[in-house]
């Protein structure tokens, strides 16, 4: 796992898939964690759609958590892909893997990137009738945005 961890981190991902490919050949039961390294690290060398296919083929492997939900949300608001984030979100909670507080800053943080308040209100608002908050970075992204009369004033008191 260590020496996955550091070709992703490297983003020696062709290489990473190899061994991946290799353990998976040789019979080696993989968990999550392996499937998540892995697609963390094509997030974030750009490569999203080959990060979105190996998403895809997990089922048949191992069933995604919330935390390789999250890790696929962000990719996908990395990279401006704010929709099919937000399906990706609803898609979690359809196979009953419900979003946790990181999973919705995620979401909410590239929606306000985006500049898309009216979507990250809602999610704010969801958000916290399911217990969750903000945490800094989404706060510290929102008061930015209200110093710049980009955001509603009015999103302030969900908070």
């Amino acid at each position: 796992m260590f020496k996955l961890d550091g070709l992703c981190n490297n983003q020696q991902l062709s290489t990473a898939i190899e061994l991946v490919k290799e353990m998976e050949a040789n019979k080696v039961e993989l968990n999550i964690v392996v499937y998540i390294l892995v697609i963390e690290g094509l997030c974030k060398a750009g490569k999203i759609e080959s990060a979105r296919d190996l998403f895809c083929g997990l089922s048949s492997k191992v069933q995604p958590n919330v935390r390789t939900y999250t890790v696929m949300i962000q990719g996908l608001c990395r990279h401006g892909l704010i929709i099919e984030a937000e399906k990706l979100l609803r898609e979690m909670e359809g196979k009953g893997c419900s979003a946790n507080g990181c999973t919705y800053n995620t979401i909410i943080r590239g929606l306000l990137n985006k500049n898309d308040t009216s979507l990250a209100t809602r999610l704010i608002q969801e958000m916290l009738e399911r217990g969750f908050s903000a945490d800094a970075s989404t706060m510290e992204l929102i008061v930015d945005l209200l110093s710049k009369d980009i955001v509603d004033p009015a999103l302030l008191p969900l908070l």
